[in-house]
């Protein structure tokens, strides 16, 4: 007679996510299958999709949590600051470098996997991280005469871009309760704000992929110094 097989243990959400988690930071993003997850809490793998559609379904679960580790991360920095738009965005900045550094791996799945732009942190505000953000903005708006480009300097073939993130950005920090004047958030800001991120998020990506032209013994000095330029060009520190 065969053995009767024994009863499939009994996981959660939570479980499964757990293992990816740990596959991806200990091993990297190829070593987190389905067949992977699976074998590691003693299941098969078809019992996944009751939980999930898909792999990328797990993936864009996980990227979500990370977003929502990062934000805590930021959101306890900024608590311990005055309530100042300037400081709290210069700690998101410096936050999100320190972060990005010391999760490499989850850094990649969140802003620099395939796809990710679509989803980028300047365009999903109803995200903990994208809150984070937006909030900054708004008090920076509210209480400093932002330096800006004027309109004529901007170049004609993004302006429509700017039109419908500026859009956004409106009705977003609205829905968050963001008190400042409208017309502050001009073209010539969102302008600013596309340059701010680009700016930071390349800095960033750099280091964390060691993809600097020249070695740098403490890119940190580097990162510093692209902070208080664009501080100063947006007015927010004095020469």
């Amino acid at each position: 007679m065969s053995k009767p097989r024994g009863r499939a243990p009994v996981v959660s959400d939570g479980d499964i996510r757990r293992v990816a988690r740990a596959l991806l930071v200990e091993q990297g993003p190829e070593a987190v299958t389905l067949r992977a997850i699976a074998r590691e809490l003693g299941i098969t793998a078809p019992a996944l999709y009751r939980y999930y559609r898909s792999l990328d379904d797990l993936l864009e679960s996980l990227r979500l949590e990370f977003c929502a580790d990062l934000a805590a991360e930021l959101s306890a920095e900024i608590d311990t600051l005055p309530d100042d738009g300037a400081v709290q965005f210069f700690a998101i900045c410096k936050g999100f470098r320190r972060w990005a550094l010391a999760h490499t791996r989850e850094f990649t799945l969140v802003f620099a996997s395939p796809g990710a732009g679509r989803s980028g942190v300047m365009r999903r505000f109803d995200e903990p991280f994208g809150r984070i953000f937006l909030a900054a903005a708004g008090r920076l708006l509210a209480t400093y005469d932002v330096v800006t480009p004027p309109t004529d300097v901007i170049p004609a073939d993004l302006r429509e871009d700017l039109v419908g993130f500026q859009t956004e950005l409106l009705a977003a920090m609205s829905e968050a309760g963001q008190k400042f004047p409208a017309e502050k958030l001009d073209l010539g800001v969102t302008y600013l704000m596309i340059q701010i991120w680009a700016r930071l998020y390349g800095h960033v990506t750099l280091e964390v992929f060691g993809n600097y032209p020249i070695p740098l013994s403490n890119p940190e000095i580097l990162f510093d110094t692209m902070l208080a330029e664009l501080g100063r060009t947006a007015g927010l520190i004095a020469d």
